[in-house]
């Protein structure tokens, strides 16, 4: 099969891949690439086999072009209403009184959202594991695109799965089981039952391992769980991908050859077996990719071309597998496996050659996704890929096949046992090492210097040369030479981020959660803090591992309330505050909690930043920590003057322009999210802002930014910039500001 590829396979897949991005991700690099591929072509081929190879191009060009505007004019017209929905069974999660799932309505499928209005209600949708009809009144809306540089895109996540909107349901009608199902159908509803059957018979977190292992599912109650496997590094070990694979695959077929099957019937009776186990597994990319490549190595394909065809096969079977994190980091962990080969070394050598490989291969996408390394996750993947493939799996098997005739739930001790050597590992390292982000540009290069470190590792002049660029890549991701003032959209709240291009860092306010009341307990939902999808993914991004001073301007929620989480994730210098804010006794206790050093700001102080100072303005005696009480902060940054007033109003703003009559500034950052009690006519006046920016959360419940104030903007001529509409604002620049928004 292989000679009916004009070119070896590897060399197809890396252009079919170049191609797959040309189209879908435009870009200069992506056309230089392409560029200079074809000249390696031309140069190293006749004539008629460059014309085979581009011929065989032309047909994936074709191909992804038409996928692609296919899927634009799908989004383009996407139904206005709908008031049918078919639940499609092993996507339903349940979080409190909160319900969401995926249906189809025609051909489109919607991710579905449900507000639950009674305890029965929830129990019906725990234990509901037929497809279903569901007759609704619903809302549809887009979802929400990229917010802050560099943060999640949810809307091109969901087009990524054929999800062109949003189906917020406000009422439900009628629930009625399907009874004309398919294979696929059949498939999604096993999967769900064994979900429902594990979570009434086994106890946590016996129950969150069995579904995770077998069946590649994790309900919102392992997120605290989840999250310290992922500060280890080791989350990977529940992405189902080649341990579980080779483990079913390997026993399927011993017991097939025990039971007298001849070895090339097993090959195709594996086929449909796979075809089962994936969808068991919700079709997962890893999982599928798995099951491809040991489909095909049972067909004569090894090493690269197995990869290479694999490659190829799965943009017809999951055209967009490589624009997920898990789908480039599955396939990245088995190129480099398929390229290495350290078979002269003894085992030991050989070991620690692969960790070391894939520990570095794995490197660059780790910092483009997540923007930080475990160094202890190579370990850790080592050691616990063991207990997990030789222990855990054929235990959780076992006793999940004898269910049905015994429960052993004494074993839930075991995973007791194992969860608290996790969280003891956990707070011993419980910080990552931050890296940053790397630029395309310097991903690219990267990924070109570990392939030359590869080829040259036995050539130490050369591989010292490479190191030692490969490093320099690293401190330039680290540490980007450049000035920053960032306003990030944390919703509403306020997160101000600077950074002067020596490294010194500044957080004005982190944000938080406003709790307006409790919910009954059926109601009470697991939820992650802002900060962890907004404010510290982007600090990670920017190669921050500590943060040299935290001004904490009030004590409100939406201003303070994420800082524990905050403190946690990073090393604090240390926490600014007025005198007023150490007044309420609940802040200064979850002060204590973050055990670092805390400090009093008040009027006249200096905070030294990019070879000028921020002055502290205001307050200038005690108050009570509120909106009046906020600390104001002010400074001439490169070639532009900043005033940050917090949650200041009208109030605390004529305190301001008394003491501070001849006060001017270029940029302000709105008081109070841009609400009718704030930014004054008199005070936009006195200091003549050139540029206003306003922090809020997009639709949010309060109606800021204010439509008057607005307006009293706009009567001294300042432009308006809004988190809420343009996403994060940001200054960048060395000796001069450049301003640059998401939106």
């Amino acid at each position: 099969m292989i000679k009916i590829f004009p070119i070896r396979p590897i060399y197809l897949a890396f252009l079919t891949v170049l191609i797959y991005f040309l189209v879908y991700h435009f870009s200069l690099i992506t056309v230089l690439l392409v560029f200079l591929s074809f000249l390696f072509l031309i140069a190293q081929y006749d004539r008629k086999t460059c014309f085979k190879t581009v011929s065989f191009l032309l047909f994936f060009v074709l191909y992804f072009y038409l996928s692609y505007r296919q899927a634009e004019y799908d989004y383009q017209n996407a139904p206005k209403q709908i008031n049918q929905l078919r639940i499609i069974p092993d996507t339903i999660s349940l979080n409190g009184d909160s319900l969401n799932f995926r249906g189809k309505s025609g051909s489109k499928i919607y991710q579905a959202f449900y507000t639950l209005k009674s305890q029965k209600e929830k129990r019906y949708f725990e234990n509901l594991w037929k497809t279903s009809n569901m007759r609704v009144s619903a809302d549809l809306t887009e979802a929400d695109s990229q917010r802050n540089f560099g943060g999640f895109d949810y809307r091109s996540y969901l087009k990524t799965q054929k999800i062109y909107r949003l189906a917020t349901i406000k009422k439900i009608e009628r629930v009625q089981p399907v009874q004309d199902l398919s294979l696929f159908d059949y498939l999604h509803e096993w999967r769900r039952r064994a979900f429902v059957a594990v979570n009434h018979k086994f106890p946590v977190p016996m129950r969150h391992y069995m579904t995770g292992l077998l069946f590649g599912y994790l309900d919102k109650s392992f997120d605290e769980m989840s999250d310290i496997y992922s500060s280890l590094g080791i989350i990977h070990l529940f992405a189902l991908s080649g341990m579980q694979v080779g483990f079913f695959i390997g026993y399927f077929r011993y017991l097939g050859l025990r039971l007298g099957i001849r070895r090339d019937y097993m090959n195709w009776l594996q086929l449909p077996f796979s075809l089962l186990y994936a969808g068991l597994t919700g079709f997962s990319v890893s999982v599928v990719r798995s099951l491809l490549q040991s489909n095909l190595a049972n067909l004569g394909f090894t090493k690269t071309d197995n990869f290479a065809i694999t490659i190829m096969l799965m943009f017809f079977m999951m055209p967009h597998f490589l624009l997920t994190a898990g789908g480039v980091l599955s396939f990245v962990y088995a190129f480099i496996l398929s390229m290495i080969d350290f078979r002269h070394l003894s085992q030991p050598k050989r070991w620690g050659a692969q960790m070391l490989t894939l520990s570095l291969g794995v490197l660059p996408f780790l910092m483009w996704y997540f923007s930080s390394f475990q160094p202890l996750s190579v370990f850790l993947t080592a050691i616990f890929s063991l207990i997990f493939d030789g222990l855990i799996l054929p235990i959780l098997t076992v006793v999940f096949l004898l269910s049905p005739f015994v429960l052993l739930t004494k074993v839930n001790l075991f995973f007791i046992f194992l969860e608290r050597i996790i969280v003891f590992i956990n707070q011993i390292f419980s910080r990552p090492f931050v890296l940053g982000q790397p630029s395309l540009w310097v991903l690219v290069f990267m990924l070109l210097i570990l392939g030359l470190l590869y080829d040259y590792r036995n050539k130490r002049k050369i591989a010292a040369v490479l190191t030692a660029s490969f490093i320099l890549l690293l401190l330039i991701a680290k540490n980007p030479l450049v000035n920053e003032v960032t306003i990030l959209d944390i919703g509403q709240g306020d997160s101000i981020f600077l950074r002067d291009i020596k490294g010194k860092t500044i957080l004005i306010d982190v944000g938080g959660r406003v709790v307006f009341s409790r919910p009954d307990k059926w109601q009470e939902r697991v939820s992650t803090a802002n900060a962890e999808k907004t404010l510290i993914p982007y600090l990670k991004s920017r190669g921050v591992s500590k943060i040299d001073q935290m001004v904490l301007t009030h004590t409100d929620a939406d201003h303070v309330g994420d800082m524990k989480t905050v403190a946690k994730a990073f090393k604090i210098g240390e926490v600014l505050v007025s005198s007023g804010s150490l007044t309420n006794a609940d802040f200064t206790a979850k002060l204590k909690k973050m055990q670092v050093k805390v400090a009093v700001l008040k009027a006249g102080d200096r905070l030294p930043l990019m070879g000028s100072q921020l002055h502290v303005l205001y307050p200038f005696k005690t108050g009570d920590g509120g909106n009046n009480d906020s600390v104001v902060l002010y400074g001439k940054l490169l070639n532009l003057s900043f005033l940050f007033t917090g949650d200041l109003e009208k109030e605390g703003e004529e305190k301001l322009m008394t003491a501070y009559p001849r006060l001017k500034t270029d940029v302000l950052k709105a008081g109070h999210h841009g609400s009718k009690g704030s930014s004054s006519l008199n005070f936009l006046r006195q200091i003549q802002p050139k540029t206003v920016l306003i922090s809020a959360g997009k639709n949010n419940r309060y109606g800021h930014p204010h439509q008057e104030t607005l307006k009293r903007i706009a009567k001294v001529k300042s432009r308006v910039y809004r988190t809420d509409q343009q996403g994060a604002l940001r200054f960048k620049g060395i000796r001069s500001w450049t301003f640059e928004t998401v939106r």
